[in-house]
């Protein structure tokens, strides 16, 4: 069974985060805040895809549901401040 830890360093190892945190106990659906550079100038669309690519065929096999959160840098610091 995947766990979040698992799941979150698939996504590190395939992009570039600044911040990265992913919950989920059942071993198939996750929330996911993730921030990234690789997302300036993309709509969420795109900053979707960029996990997705990340991720690869695990989406298909491991993965059942990833509900995901992206930022930029500069929009994550603008929501902390």
């Amino acid at each position: 069974m995947l766990t979040a830890a698992q799941l979150e360093a698939y996504i590190r190892n395939g992009l570039e985060c600044e911040y990265l945190k992913v919950n989920g106990d059942d071993g198939t659906h996750f929330d996911a805040v993730i921030v990234s550079p690789a997302f300036e100038g993309k709509r969420m669309v795109q900053q979707h895809q960029l996990v997705y690519a990340a991720l690869g065929d695990r989406m298909r096999a491991e993965i059942h549901a990833l509900s995901m959160q992206t930022y930029t840098p500069t929009q994550w610091q603008q929501m902390q401040a």
